[in-house]
């Protein structure tokens, strides 16, 4: 390689970065600006970056999302805050919880958050304590109020149904 050194330097941080795991642009810059690198060098590695296909927001709205709602069961508006912390557009976020709902819908996550977390115990069998304690973890992992109501007081929890608007 020839050329400026600074930028060099911080091409190789903005690969090692990119290597270890998918970064919004975001904190792509947020981190070569915390490795002491200008504004100057810091534009140029990341539009080179996104010219090789490395950095994509898109792509890594999809795959956040899909780690959020898939291994970690969040809710979308969990999804949305992380999203935009991550520096992603709404309506790329919207697009990628779009498409990962279409895989695994919120009702869904919900059936398994309380599979994973009702203790064995049956629906019919949970008291109004052990309703609270899972309606607010839901309510944390950021699921809609209504639906963890109706999944917590109705049926339909003990298997996947297609009743959710799909």
């Amino acid at each position: 390689m020839h050329g400026d050194p600074l930028r060099e330097k911080a091409e190789q941080k903005a690969y090692r970065l990119l290597a270890r795991r998918g970064h919004s642009e975001k904190e792509l810059r947020e981190k070569l600006r915390q490795g002491g690198f200008a504004e100057p060098v810091i534009a140029a590695v990341v539009e080179k970056c996104r010219q090789l296909g490395y950095l994509d927001d898109a792509k890594y709205a999809r795959q956040r999302t899909r780690e959020l709602a898939v291994n970690r069961l969040l809710g979308d508006r969990r999804i949305v805050v992380d999203l935009r912390e991550k520096g992603i557009p709404e309506e790329l976020g919207r697009q990628a919880i779009a498409e990962v709902r279409e895989e695994i819908g919120e009702a869904e996550a919900i059936d398994a958050v309380l599979r994973k977390r009702a203790r064995g115990m049956a629906a019919a069998d949970r008291d109004d304590r052990e309703k609270a304690r899972l309606a607010r973890n839901l309510l944390g992992k950021g699921f809609p109020t209504g639906l963890i109501l109706r999944k917590l007081n109705g049926t339909g929890e003990d298997g996947f149904h297609d009743d959710d608007g799909e």
